[in-house]
């Protein structure tokens, strides 16, 4: 077994590490990205249009597309050098990794010409309508409805945790089509203007930093949305929302295992900490065990991984991508609820840095970041479920 890339992969990577050396945003901008205004800040624009025009946008899309015909491998150097680093390809998240993709797959030439290219180079930005406060990991029970009239569709419902709503032009919003189908078959995916009579974002802040504000409950009532703003077939739009949530996935594990990574480090760092008792936390050799477990999680999500994305790449079945979701966002929340823990009353000062896993925060905080991973893509109860009927073969 060769744990390692070859030449020619080296040599991508260190172009990449070159060009972000050079080109990065200043640490100061992408400590605490503030999301409560009511739009992206210019430099996150700026950002992404820099990306694009290098090729280093959607690096295994073509060039006339932000990328440079890059190959699976590269792409995943790409995406270890990007998490490695704690840099986000773009502070609109879901219109480059959901909405794009979903574009190109889906999209008429017409849509393709009209939103692709202002979307990847962040002239517009957007939100996606799936969850409901009636369905969330379940999304095919969806409500909001969209009722065709003439030339127009009429939307009427409501979505939540409805990320950058707030500042969003467009919104690739689910809804149901076909009242009488089943609830899997009766759903359609509609882009629809966020500036349309009828639809109201309310955004809320976090509980675990008030100035950040990314969700939003959105109310849509009699949205008059043109026809031809259908994406994908009238009633097919399933199959839509399962590649969304499946270009969400591709590659969060390697994300997850920077952060389990940096949280290791931040364990690590907490070592020569004051137990309480005369001595250090690493004197401890419980919490030494703990530290060495959650490094050897690191490796073993990376290492899964990998064997997915050969799978992947092979034209395989890869189910390592329900585990590594699984796996690797429990394993953070584990990893920053014991240096919580460890460090007892000092671990909820507010003014005391913990590791920057997303954002900065205190060790209390970032547990309570946490909770986020376990639930976007698919819950860890969903997740759960699909390994014991998919992978496993249990019964439902």
């Amino acid at each position: 077994m060769r744990l390692a890339y070859g030449p020619a992969e080296e040599r991508f990577r260190a172009e990449l590490g070159a060009w972000l050396d050079a080109h990065a945003p200043p640490a100061e901008l992408l400590a605490s990205p503030k999301r409560s205004s009511a739009d992206l800040p210019e430099w996150a624009r700026a950002w992404q249009r820099a990306l694009f025009d290098a090729g280093w946008l959607v690096p295994g899309w073509p060039p006339e597309l932000g990328g440079r015909n890059a190959g699976p491998v590269e792409q995943m150097i790409y995406f270890e050098e990007l998490s490695r680093r704690g840099l986000p390809r773009s502070l609109n998240p879901q219109g480059l990794g959901i909405v794009a993709p979903s574009l190109r797959d889906y999209g008429t030439p017409e849509q393709q010409e009209r939103f692709l290219l202002p979307t990847l180079r962040a002239e517009i930005a957007w939100c996606i309508g799936m969850s409901e406060p009636g369905a969330g990991s379940d999304l095919a029970s969806l409500r909001t409805s969209a009722r065709l009239e003439g030339d127009h569709f009429v939307v009427n419902g409501q979505k939540v945790w409805t990320s950058g709503a707030h500042h969003a032009d467009w919104c690739l919003c689910f809804v149901r089509t076909d009242p009488t189908a089943p609830k899997h078959r009766g759903i359609s995916a509609l882009i629809i203007d966020m500036r349309s009579p009828g639809v109201e974002a309310r955004p809320f802040p976090e509980l675990s930093d008030p100035d950040f504000c990314d969700f939003n409950e959105v109310f849509l009532t009699d949205v008059r949305v043109p026809a031809d703003r259908l994406l994908g077939p009238l009633h097919g739009g399933w199959p839509i929302t399962r590649g969304s949530l499946a270009h969400e996935r591709a590659m969060l594990w390697i994300e997850y295992a920077a952060s389990l990574d940096r949280a290791v480090q931040g364990l690590l760092a907490i070592a020569a900490e004051p137990d309480g008792r005369g001595g250090r936390l690493g004197d401890d050799p419980r919490f030494r065990d703990r530290v060495a477990s959650f490094a050897i999680d690191a490796q073993a999500l990376r290492c899964l991984g990998y064997q997915g994305f050969a799978k992947f790449t092979a034209g395989k079945a890869a189910p390592e991508h329900s585990l590594l979701k699984l796996f690797g966002s429990e394993a953070v929340q584990q990893a920053t609820a014991f240096g919580t823990e460890a460090l007892g009353p000092a671990g909820l000062d507010l003014d005391r840095p913990g590791p920057r896993l997303w954002r900065e925060g205190c060790w209390a905080i970032q547990y309570l970041r946490s909770f986020g991973g376990t639930i976007p893509g698919g819950t860890s109860e969903i997740q759960r479920n699909i390994i014991a009927e998919r992978v496993i073969g249990l019964p439902r």
